[in-house]
This record gives structure tokens, sequence and C-alpha cells, in this order.
């Protein structure tokens, strides 16, 4: 693997551009494994309000300057039947095709557990397709076990 010095730092509101178009590739991406996805245009996230939230932390990658990925963290209430009252959910892991491979995504998810540290969160939770083979190795990767398996059906597909 080849890393570069890759630096992490807050999104700033400045920089929704850039993030709504790396959003815009995950949906693009992810149309394959969610064939119940609405068509064009979609978000999936409100990107300024998680941005100002402080309850929420949106982080870039950067290499020199130019933002190669993103991620972010949301504090979320629990479950009631769980031992944990809230927990960090996180989403957005984006890393532009040519910085792949290097470890981005990694430092992306590292950053985001230590924010939810210091939020005194210890539970981190995501969601992934299952088909998606190259993200869940990532995330098997950054130590996240695969957990309750949702199932879908559709009568009309």
């Amino acid at each position: 693997m080849n890393k570069i010095d890759t630096k992490i730092r807050e999104a700033k509101v400045e920089d929704l551009t850039i993030l709504k178009m790396f959003e815009q590739e995950i949906i693009r991406y992810e149309r394959p494994f969610g064939p119940n996805l609405k068509d064009d245009p979609l978000e999936y996230y409100d990107l300024l309000d998680f941005i100002q939230r402080e309850d929420a932390q949106v982080i870039v990658a950067t290499i020199d300057e130019e933002i190669v990925g993103s991620g972010y963290a949301l504090t979320k209430k629990s479950a009631s039947y769980v031992r944990f009252e809230q927990h960090a959910y996180l989403g957005f892991m984006y890393v532009l095709p040519q910085f792949r491979g290097k470890g981005i995504n990694g430092k992306i998810i590292d950053n985001l557990i230590d924010w939810a540290k210091t939020k005194g969160l210890t539970e981190i939770q995501l969601e992934v397709y299952a088909e998606n083979e190259s993200a869940v190795k990532a995330y098997k990767k950054s130590k996240f076990k695969p957990d309750l398996l949702r199932m879908r059906f559709n009568t009309e597909e």
C-alpha cells in the first residue's frame, strides 16, 4: 500500500460544492445495490445541517489542500432494548478513485471514532449494502463486525 501525506480537518460550509459532488458519486456507485432508491435527483444527507450541528462531525481528507475524501459521525439515539442510550453513526465515506488504497478511508474512520470517544460514545455503527464487497472489506479492516442484516422484498420487482 502506497501511503501519502493526508491531513484530516473539519468540513466547512465553503466545502459544500465538492461534498455534494462526493454525495452524488456515492449515490451513483450504490444505485445498483439499492433498487428501491428514488430516481435522480436524489440526496442522502443534509450536509449543511451536519456541518453546523454540535452532535455531528463532518470531516474531509486533504492532500496538498485538495479535498480527496469525506465522512461524518452523527450522534443518534439508540433503540430502547440495547445497553447504550446513544451511539455514533458513521456515513458519507468517500475517497476519490485515484486516491483509494492509500489508507485514507482508515484515517477518516479513525478520526471519526476519536470524535465519538470525545463525546462519550463507545458504540459506533454504520450501514453498508451487503453486496458492496469492497466497502464491507474496508470496514472489517477497521474492526467493524457484521451485525443485524436488514432484508427487503418488493412485490413489484
